[in-house]
Parts: C-alpha cells; sequence; structure tokens
C-alpha cells in the first residue's frame, strides 16, 4: 500500500474530520479510525499549530450516531455531538443481514432498504451543517437493478439521485456492478474502487508458491459482464485470460431472473494452470461453482475464487460440498460486507482486509487531495510482485 509520504498531505484539511460508521458498519469503521489516529498522531505539519489544523490530532474521529426505532418499527436519526463545518465519512453495509429490529413485537432483519433509510435518517439528522458529507457505501445500493429492460424501476439510479438531492457530496463504492450507473449523477462525485491489490496479496498469503506467468496462471470471468475486471487482473499478472458466457432460458424467470442452461467457455487450454476465478459479488454461489466444476473437468490446476462481496445468500454448505470434492482451492472476499463467524472459520475462506485502503482514502480526501493513484493499483501491485520476485529468488540462491 502507498505510505502517507507519498501523497501530498501539507494541504489545509477541507474541515474537521469526521466519521460516521452505522452500526451495520461499526466493526470496519473502528478499523479505520485506528489507522487514521495512528497516523496523525505520527504526522507533523509545518502549519500544525494554526486555526485550520485545530482539532487535526485526536484520539477518536468517529461521530456518535443512532437510528433508533419505535414499537412500530419507524425510526430517526440521531447525531450526538455537533458536526458543524466537519468534512463527514458515513459508512454504510447495505448487505448486513445479522443486524434485526422489533416491529409490533416481531424480530425483523434488516433488509437493503431498511439500510438505506437509516443512511438517509442520518444525513437528514446533520441538517445541512457539515462542510462536505461523503457516502462511503461498498456495496453499492440496488446496483444490480442499474438498467431498464421493459417496464422497471431504475432503483440504482433514483438512490443516488436521492442522495445527492440531500447534499451529499461524493459517493464512495467498491466494485460497482455497471459503473456507468454514475450518469444519473453526472455533476456530483461517484468513485467506483477494485479491490485488485487486496487480492494478489491475499492469494500470496494462500498459496505462497504461485507462479506468475502465462505458462502456470490464467484469469477466469465466469461472465461476460465481467470481461473487464478479469482483462485488468490478467494484464497486471502478465497472464492470458479466459471468460464463460452463460447461456439462459429466456421463456422463464426462477427467483427473479432467467435460469441459466450452461456455461459455456471461451479461451486458451487451462490444462495444468492454476486459475483465479474473479467476480464483483459471490450471491447464492451456484454460478462460481458451476464454474469451477467446468474448468476441473478441462484438467484445470488450483482454482482461487475471487470476489469483492461474499454474500453468501443461500449459506455455506454447498461451499463445503465443493471445497471437500476438490472443485476449488481458496476463497477471497473482502470485509466489505457483513461476514459469518463460520464463514470467517473456513478453512478455505482468506479475508481481505480493506479497511487501511478506505483510511488512505479518507486522509487524502480531507485535504483535497488527488485519489488518482489510490483508484490504480498497478504501481503498488508492480511493486508487490517485484518483491516477492526477489525474494523467491533469495530462497532459490540460499538452497
Amino acid at each position: 500500500m502507498q505510505t502517507t509520504d507519498e501523497r501530498n498531505l501539507e494541504t489545509i484539511p477541507v474541515g474537521s474530520l469526521g466519521i460516521i460508521p452505522l452500526e451495520s458498519c461499526k466493526t470496519l469503521g473502528e478499523k479505520i479510525n485506528a489507522y487514521l489516529v495512528k497516523w496523525r498522531q505520527e504526522r507533523n505539519h509545518a502549519d500544525a499549530a494554526t486555526v485550520a489544523f485545530e482539532g487535526y490530532q485526536r484520539d477518536n474521529y468517529i461521530i456518535q450516531a443512532e437510528t433508533p426505532r419505535f414499537g412500530s418499527g419507524e425510526a430517526k436519526g440521531i447525531i450526538k455531538e455537533s458536526v458543524r463545518g466537519d468534512d463527514l465519512y458515513i459508512l454504510v453495509d447495505v448487505c448486513n443481514y445479522s443486524m434485526t429490529y422489533s416491529l409490533c413485537g416481531e424480530v425483523n432483519h434488516m433488509s437493503p432498504d431498511d439500510h438505506f433509510q437509516d443512511l438517509k435518517r442520518v444525513i437528514a439528522a446533520v441538517g445541512g451543517k457539515a462542510k462536505r458529507i461523503t457516502v462511503i457505501m461498498p456495496f453499492l445500493y440496488e446496483s444490480r437493478q442499474h438498467k431498464r429492460t421493459g417496464r422497471e424501476s431504475l432503483d440504482c439510479a433514483l438512490a443516488l439521485q436521492e442522495l445527492v438531492d440531500m447534499d451529499v457530496d461524493n459517493i464512495i463504492t467498491f466494485d460497482a456492478h455497471d459503473p456507468r450507473v454514475q450518469n444519473a449523477i453526472p455533476l456530483h462525485g461517484f468513485e467506483t474502487v477494485q479491490p485488485a491489490y487486496q487480492f494478489i496479496k491475499g492469494l500470496f498469503r494462500a498459496a505462497p508458491d504461485i507462479c506468475l506467468d502465462p505458462q502456470h496462471l490464467m484469469v477466469i470471468s465466469p461472465d461476460e459482464g465481467g470481461t473487464s475486471r478479469a482483462i485488468y487482473m490478467a494484464n497486471v499478472l502478465g497472464v492470458d485470460m479466459g471468460m464463460f458466457y452463460k447461456r439462459r432460458d429466456y421463456a422463464h424467470i426462477v427467483n427473479g431472473c432467467n435460469p441459466i442452461v450452461a456455461h459455456e467457455f471461451l479461451g486458451t487450454d487451462v490444462e495444468g494452470k492454476d486459475m483465479i476465478v474473479i467476480d464483483d459479488m459471490i450471491s447464492s454461489g451456484g454460478s462460481v461453482i458451476e464454474v469451477a466444476k467446468e474448468l476441473k473437468s478441462r484438467k484445470a490446476g488450483r482454482i482461487f475464487i475471487c470476489a469483492t462481496f461474499g454474500l453468501f445468500t443461500n449459506g455455506l454448505d454447498k461451499f463445503d460440498l465443493a471445497y471437500e470434492e476438490g472443485l476449488f482451492d481458496f476463497i477471497l472476499t473482502t470485509n466489505l460486507v457483513y461476514q459469518t463467524p463460520e464463514l470467517l472459520s473456513k478453512p478455505y475462506y482468506i479475508n481481505c482486509d480493506m479497511s487501511k485502503y478506505i483510511a488512505y482514502i479518507i486522509d487524502t480526501l480531507n485535504h483535497d487531495a488527488s485519489i488518482s493513484s489510490l483508484l490504480n493499483p498497478n504501481e503498488r501491485i508492480q511493486k508487490f510482485l517485484a518483491k516477492k520476485k526477489r525474494q523467491r529468488a533469495e530462497a532459490l540462491a540460499k538452497q
């Protein structure tokens, strides 16, 4: 990861930094806060004593906020301290289904709709007093309903417009299902961040002996929609890529979508090569397991499944079974969405922590500095790969 010295942080902050992690994003927010506290206590600015840097070094940047509910299930947003003139960063995980609330005496699990409403409640509680509001929503709300085919709602576009209408200045998300949805808010900030660097680091944790050359490794896109993601990963690693496309039954709809009839493969020979299957999310997991099965039938080597969001909407049983059958070796997902203790305990699971990366983004934006180098991780990836190559050469020399 890029060090703080490589960024221009001598500029005056936009405002006093404040982080509001909603309850759904509490753990991630605490990790981000710890990094920011550490960095700013170690940093010495020439103008640190001036009024522009008042409150710059603090023991805590988290601003307490709550969204309590009435017995009817209705709620309200509460900010527990002043945010006047602050540069606010509000974090929400719309996929955190572990949270519950009482509705007329019944226990309800919170849906993405509930989390999005709570986000708007907190923004409303700020009441326009903040200097700037940035929403960090790792899984973009309604991102799979990003385009209209027939008489359908455009939920993601509407949600983005709602946020900017509430004076949100910037929206930061990760691996948006379709980045073109930002066309709904062309005059406001929208950034979609890729976790490619964290995945590569995770791959070396999972398999330190992995060989990054075209003879031993390929990157696979499980569908045509994710080819750009796979092409980027293949290019930075200097290996080949392949893709599957899904043949669907458009005459029927099952669970809201057309069922997949078959996965067809396009690419070079995979025999004996390790496979990186990369996608934006694992939902039920049926597609990636089917892709892994197809690759194994073609005599592929180890299979590493990388997905930014591990939703596992149908549980982990099918993954346990596929792992026991040898269909894949490791699954890598980020901590940008809720992770169950069961998932974290699995022998095949590698957690890619994104808290430090988000802390870098917040720290840089608070100084109104460019985050272009943070959004394009190619330079950091190449440095990391060069380091691993040197370490491997040194280890071979000692043998």
